[in-house]
């Protein structure tokens, strides 16, 4: 039989114990939800930059730089993506392009989703000074797995563009795209963007074609090759351009 004190020290003991358990499982808890929340961070980005330049024969400079930044939270993700690109022969620019893009997506299953993008380009060497569109349609991930991924898209919605010859042009526009990625190992991808608007008096098809290679850490070595064709050009414009760009990218 415990004498009183002792019976006191053991409930007291007890007592302790309990406290530090409630004290240990607090803290697991808090740092498993500290660890969870910074696993789910929810914004991404990039930033790619890319510079060449040559001199003797032909004095040549090409730039080009893109960014790209994303938040997703539950099942919604945001995106908004630029680029600018430059390009310089002996003092004479022969390539000056600016883009602008916004996307957002809705998850109703796993293989569906809704979206909405507005996107902008302004190409000083094209025959459209610049091009702005706003859609919404319907996308299917056609392929979902852990090293690769197809998308495909439709909407429809509207464009505004100024012609180089100083003529509008607003119309109505279908969107078809798809977009696909291919992880070869963790420091190799491929990915291909194809994007066309198609409304009554012109239809836009961009296609982006990229393999990028990690160097180290978040930085990596990307090659690009991008095509943009219009069906319908004032005279003397090319339907097609196209783009070649080498860059480092870092992501965050």
């Amino acid at each position: 039989m415990l004498h009183p004190a002792q019976s006191g020290t053991v409930h007291g003991l007890s007592r302790v114990r309990r406290a530090a358990c409630a004290v240990a499982l607090a803290a697991t808890v808090a740092g498993h939800a500290v660890v969870a929340e910074e696993a789910a961070d929810p914004w991404s980005g990039n930033v790619r930059l890319g510079y060449l330049s040559t001199t003797g024969n032909s004095d040549t400079e090409n730039m080009n730089f893109a960014f790209g930044v994303g938040y997703t939270r539950n099942k919604w993700t945001h995106a908004l993506a630029g680029s600018a690109v430059g390009a310089s022969d002996s003092d004479q620019t022969t390539a000056e392009a600016y883009t602008l893009g916004w996307k957002s997506t809705y998850d109703f299953t796993e293989f569906d989703y809704l979206f909405g993008r507005v996107d902008w380009l302004k190409d000083r060497f094209s025959g459209y000074d610049q091009q702005l569109s706003e859609t919404v349609g319907y996308g299917r991930r056609l392929i979902n797995l852990p090293n690769q991924f197809l998308n495909v898209e439709i909407g429809a919605g509207a464009r505004q563009s100024k012609l180089r010859n100083g003529d509008d042009e607003n119309e109505a526009i279908v969107r078809l795209g798809a977009n696909y990625q291919y992880q070869f190992n963790e420091s190799a991808q491929f990915n291909f963007d194809l994007g066309v608007q198609s409304g009554a008096e012109n239809t836009f098809t961009e296609g982006v074609a990229a393999l990028k290679t990690r160097l180290i850490g978040s930085l990596a070595a990307v090659l690009s090759y991008t095509v943009r064709n219009n069906t319908e050009v004032p005279a003397g414009s090319k339907k097609t351009d196209t783009l070649t760009s080498v860059a480092l990218e870092y992501t965050f």
